[in-house]
């Protein structure tokens, strides 16, 4: 099998003219359109003389986006943007990325998914009903050939970052991580699909708001969901054979129960189970590498036993599990916590299969409070304390401070987002651990005494695993995939060159290290016989060697540029 790359340079066929043309974002360049394209395709009276650059269309919007104050205004410009000229959308971001991060992606996503409804301006994605599974095939085609789609992200919005059950705002997380994809990975933007599954929703508000856009019945569980799930699943497979399917945001009942059905059957993850654990335990080795110990040392409680701490915990295991470590002296050093306390063996009926292999033994609790974080963390003696629970200010300074007697210099992880949902902020950790704590959190944060804080951001992992999974054409995303891409991370981390430095790389350079994880994806699917791709076109053959693959990638990543247009008859 061949590749077609992702990065084409050519010219971009274009089958519109006049004013139809400007109302498609893919091919509307607004005053970018040079003189001769404005009489080829009939444009000529619809646009101002002047012609511009891309460059200066970019300072345009710029300005636009700096003269709006809040966040979410801002959320709603670049949204407006995109689909009125998609290069100029992405070159902006491009541009200024680590200062609009937080704008198109968490905490300002959540807001904006929140209100999806109510902002609603142009529809963007596919949306499947659960009332009508018949249409799942045929929406899906309208996208494209098997040649014509890589990616597809998939949300049935039970379980959105932090907010939970937002209906069928699910599509919007869909198409901010879509954009990510692009941003981070440079995965042509026409070649994703984002998907919302409307299965209903538990939320009273949006049952109750007369604007809500979604089903309006509860959500619908068991064997017509699975029914559902699985026509959407098969249809994928049927149409789109080499794309990889990423699963978002679904609720704790149904993510890893999902993942587990799904995954030897076809090219897919999870990101909130394999992507948070795969970035979380990258920066749980790079805060080892500084603490100059081994990870078999280290005693992990986890506050939060959803999908993503669970996925945490699974992640710790495999990976100490492949460096030989027993498996009972991995349970024996991870504690889950959750809204009953710590989970006891005891409470096995209650428990999901997921969490039922971290129960702790009951009797070795017997006359301490199990419902106080405080009481554990003075038994348990910590040295990681990982939060993922959205309960705010949950690690309490006597928390901290008891955590710090124990350990020289704790790990201390607050994750959850949006960041009015985290368990301490940096500041309030690094008071109470005297500065000595390692910290890492979910969502961004200003320097705190001089020191960056590293932002434990699923972006550094996914959008490399997606594109190295494109490239290779994997059959399935493999653990050893996964691992391959937690020891590159941890490799890129500051810290492992200066231990004062953050845990994790700067968002600021996150196409380069979306470039390295997807080589090592691929070397790894190479390894393991998942790569459906051997050679290139011309018989070349995808290069081995870590430098020669990286050069390689780095050529099918996408950029947002004007291409051309070459105008060719309507089909």
């Amino acid at each position: 099998m061949t590749n077609t790359p992702l990065a084409f340079n050519g010219p971009l066929d274009c089958p519109y003219e006049g004013q139809e043309m400007l109302y498609i974002p893919r091919f509307n360049r607004g005053t970018g359109f040079t003189m001769a394209e404005r009489q080829e395709f009939g444009i000529v009276g619809y646009l101002p003389a002047a012609l511009q650059t891309l460059e200066n269309q970019t300072e345009r919007a710029y300005d636009q986006y700096c003269s709006l104050k809040r966040p979410l205004e801002q959320n709603t410009f670049l949204m407006s943007l995109k689909v009125q000229n998609e290069i100029l959308y992405f070159r902006l971001l491009q541009d200024h990325l680590k200062e609009m991060f937080s704008v198109i992606y968490t905490p300002t996503e959540s807001e904006a998914i929140e209100q999806y409804s109510r902002l609603f301006r142009r529809p963007e994605g596919c949306f499947l009903s659960i009332n009508h599974p018949e249409n799942i095939e045929n929406s899906l085609r309208a996208w494209g050939t098997e040649r014509d789609i890589d990616y597809i992200i998939v949300s049935d919005g039970e379980e959105i970052l932090g907010i939970g059950d937002q209906g069928a705002g699910a599509i919007g997380i869909s198409n901010a991580k879509a954009v990510l994809m692009t941003l981070c990975a440079g995965v042509n933007p026409e070649r994703c699909i984002p998907v919302a599954l409307d299965v209903g929703t538990n939320n009273e508000a949006l049952l109750a708001d007369e604007l809500y856009l979604g089903n309006r019945f509860s959500r619908v569980r068991g064997e017509r969901y699975d029914a559902f799930v699985a026509k959407f699943v098969n249809a994928v497979k049927k149409l789109f054979p080499r794309a990889v399917l990423h699963f978002e945001d679904f609720g704790l009942s149904n993510a890893r129960r999902l993942l587990d059905i799904y995954r030897p059957k076809l090219a897919c993850f999870n990101d909130d189970v394999q992507g948070t654990g795969a970035v979380t335990l990258g920066a749980l080795l790079a805060a080892v590498k500084v603490l100059g110990t081994s990870m078999d040392k280290i005693r992990f409680i986890i506050f939060g036993a959803g999908t993503a701490g669970t996925g945490i915990a699974d992640q710790i295991k495999a990976y100490l599990i492949a460096e030989g470590v027993p498996d009972q002296q991995i349970i024996d050093h991870i504690w889950l916590v959750d809204k009953p306390g710590l989970l006891m063996k005891s409470m096995s009926d209650s428990l999901t299969p997921a969490q039922r292999p971290y129960a702790a033994t009951d009797a070795e609790w017997d006359g301490i409070d199990t419902t106080s974080l405080l009481a554990i963390v003075r038994k348990i003696k910590p040295n990681a304390l990982i939060g993922c629970s959205t309960k705010p200010k949950a690690f309490t300074q006597d928390v901290l401070r008891e955590m710090a007697k124990h350990v020289d210099r704790p790990i201390v992880f607050p994750l959850s987002n949006p960041t009015r949902l985290h368990e301490a902020t940096p500041t309030e950790i690094l008071e109470a651990t005297d500065g000595r704590a390692l910290v890492a959190t979910g969502s961004p944060f200003e320097p705190v005494q001089g020191r960056v804080i590293a932002e434990n951001n699923n972006c550094f992992v996914y959008p490399g695993i997606g594109l190295g999974s494109i490239l290779c054409r994997a059959d399935h995303v493999t653990d050893k995939m996964i691992a391959a891409v937690v020891n590159k991370l941890a490799a890129l981390a500051p810290s492992a060159r200066d231990p004062d430095a953050p845990l994790l790389p700067d968002v600021a350079d996150i196409r380069e290290i979306s470039a390295q994880i997807a080589t090592a994806v691929v070397l790894q699917a190479l390894e393991d016989g998942t790569a459906q791709i051997e050679k290139l076109e011309k018989g070349v053959r995808v290069p081995r060697d870590f430098e020669g693959c990286l050069t390689w990638v780095k050529a099918q990543m996408w950029e947002p540029l004007y291409r051309p247009l070459r105008r060719v008859a309507q089909v």
